[in-house]
């Protein structure tokens, strides 16, 4: 069903509206009822544009397919126990909807009839689908929706009504169970019936009708008691009394008072959600909690899908764990976002963790889509030339080179199974999450080791690292071999041939020359000026696990010339942790994707040296 709390309901949305209601004339023998199931009673909504009045309007009820609905218990679809009965029919009554039901003879239905009979169950809801909305405004500014087309979809018996103008329908002498000599008036005295030829009794009937229809709609709109003395003192119509109240309504609205508030309230559902999700993190992975986070900490998942389901306007007494997870997982609550939020940054936090070192040596593009894409690199402009007497200045031409990458997605699943929810096992949920954003860097990781070590052919048709270029070398992994890389890369040339002087940023080993890099770079404190190590003074270590034992690397900073390059989907950067619909899932279904390529940009930047 719709959750008019936080969301606009889209064209074609299930819906409900409950009302309150009393009992109506119900016939024992026949197990039938008649209500009033629709009115047009504005109802505070809550949409993405703000608050609106959503106004029911009974001409616009498409009511083919309405006779033959179930009438069921509490909206409980999940077994055919939770069906009280089939509506009889369903007809229009001026600005109504009326509707008879017929309740079932099963036993297990007696108390549903006993309840009816004696007034206990007086709720009524409605379950319909929109097709098209109507937005129009009030004199006060106020935002209205009425559909334009709309369908009923289901009715149920409830506790928790909401529409006051929506009812059993009352019988002639005032309903089932009531003294036909006594009319129970609004004050709750009751008074004779004077003697009457059956034209006054239902005279009486509807003014009686008229000023219990009235209390309830101010009632139910928050006004004060007085409203509703002078709208019945004045012998308003309940369709006057409702242009009334509606007026009252934005009156209280323009004048209120506006305060301005730095953040979100409390009461916002997006900072609920966010919050809620801070305190998930907090109990599947450790770390600090925000101090407004700490009221949901020991809420487990059942709670915060039953306070979502709460928020959402939907009722959950009597409902197992399982209905609660099944309610909140598969309608428009809040709780899968929660989850989804969680798990999200549970899996960011270990993708940034175990990201691959490489990534550094890299510079970071985004790309829009998911075609090949050229990366062009415009050659030096070389020196400055002196300006020539007569005042032209000459022109130069640049060389190009260009190179290649596309963008490619990397997916996995994630099902939260409803044993973990009804367990509230968070320390599992946070491993798996966990898992995912570790699974996310390791993807990254492979690629940029494949490309730095499988030493592909560049446009030029040349291998990145290739002895022509000269930008591979022998040498051991100490001073000397450190300092011929780095004189190597000094002298560089540029796509015009002129000089570069690309500086070594980056020390890039595998594990096993770990601890000899660790040494070369070490800071010293040499007792003579010629045993200071002046070839590892400005460079950064890097261990990537994945290169092989043999080989080690210098590449020079990519913000002065980068070898490599690493680009994400503009709209998706980093891992993505996104919830699935899926109604043959008893839990929740997830999916992280990765939208990720990575590609050479220029061979100077980087310098291979091949342990002897």
């Amino acid at each position: 069903m719709l959750d008019y709390l936080t969301r606009e309901a889209p064209a074609g949305a299930a819906m409900q509206r409950t009302a309150q209601t009393r009992p109506s004339t119900w016939d024992a023998q026949a197990r039938t009822v008649e209500a009033v199931i629709a009115t047009p009673t504005p109802v505070r909504r809550m949409d993405a544009q703000g608050p609106f009045l959503e106004i029911l309007d009974a001409a616009t009820l498409d009511l083919r397919g309405a006779e033959g609905l179930a009438v069921i218990d509490s909206h409980r679809t999940d077994s055919g126990r939770h069906v009280l009965g089939r509506v009889e029919k369903v007809w229009r009554d001026g600005e109504k909807v009326m509707a008879r039901l017929r309740i079932t003879a099963a036993a297990d239905a007696e108390w549903a009839r006993e309840r009816i009979a004696d007034g206990s169950l007086s709720g009524v809801s409605i379950g319909y689908a929109v097709q098209s909305w109507r937005t129009a405004r009030t004199g006060q500014d106020i935002r209205t929706k009425s559909p334009a087309v709309w369908r009923l979809t289901e009715i149920t018996l409830t506790s928790n009504p909401a529409d006051p103008s929506a009812r059993l329908r009352q019988g002639e002498h005032g309903g089932a169970g009531m003294d036909p000599e006594t009319i129970e008036e609004d004050t709750g005295q009751t008074r004779q019936n004077p003697p009457n030829d059956g034209q006054g009794q239902t005279r009486q009937d509807a003014e009686r009708e008229r000023r219990t229809e009235i209390r309830l709609l101010v009632r139910q709109n928050g006004l004060d008691s007085e409203v509703a003395d002078d709208l019945i003192d004045q012998n308003a119509t309940t369709t006057e009394a409702r242009a009334a109240i509606l007026d009252a309504i934005n009156e209280r609205s323009r004048q209120a008072p506006r305060i301005r508030v730095h953040g979100g309230g409390g009461d916002d559902p997006a900072v609920i959600q966010q919050r809620q999700a801070d305190a998930l993190v907090y109990r599947m992975q450790g770390g600090e909690l925000a101090e407004h986070s700490r009221q949901f900490v020991n809420m487990s998942l059942r709670d915060l899908a039953t306070d979502a389901l709460t928020r959402s306007g939907q009722t959950v007494a009597g409902l197992s764990a399982d209905e609660i997870f099944q309610r909140a997982a598969h309608t428009t609550s809040d709780f899968p976002l929660v989850v989804s939020n969680a798990a999200t940054n549970v899996a960011l936090a270990s993708y940034q963790a175990a990201e691959s070192p490489l990534k550094r040596v890299c510079r970071q593009r985004t790309l829009p889509n998911f075609k090949p894409s050229a990366a062009i690199r415009v050659g030096e402009a070389g020196q400055l030339e002196p300006l020539a007497e007569n005042g032209e200045i000459n022109h130069t031409s640049r060389g190009e080179a260009g190179e290649t990458m596309r963008l490619n997605t990397f997916a996995r699943a994630l099902n939260v199974s409803r044993e973990l929810l009804v367990n509230d096992d968070l320390g599992l949920l946070g491993d798996m999450t966990a898992a995912l954003g570790e699974a996310a860097a390791q993807t990254e990781a492979s690629i940029l080791v494949d490309l730095v070590t499988a030493n592909p052919n560049l446009s030029d048709g040349t291998a990145v690292f290739d002895a022509g270029r000269g930008n591979t070398a022998n040498g051991a992994l100490d001073e000397a071999g450190l300092s011929a890389a780095r004189l190597a890369m000094r002298k560089r040339k540029g796509i015009g041939g002129q000089p570069i002087a690309v500086a070594p940023k980056f020390l890039v080993v595998p594990p096993e020359l770990e601890t000899t890099a660790e040494k070369l770079l070490a800071a010293i404190t040499p007792a003579k000026t010629e045993d200071a190590n002046v070839a590892a003074r400005d460079l950064t270590l890097l261990v990537e696990p994945r290169l092989a034992d043999g080989e080690w690397f210098v590449f020079a900073d990519p913000a002065r010339l980068a070898a490599l390059s690493y680009a994400y989907l503009s709209a998706a950067q980093g891992v993505q942790i996104q919830r699935q619909e899926q109604w043959n899932t008893l839990g929740l279904s997830f999916r992280a994707f990765l939208d990720f390529g990575a590609g050479w940009l220029d061979w100077r930047g980087a310098q291979r040296v091949e342990v002897a």
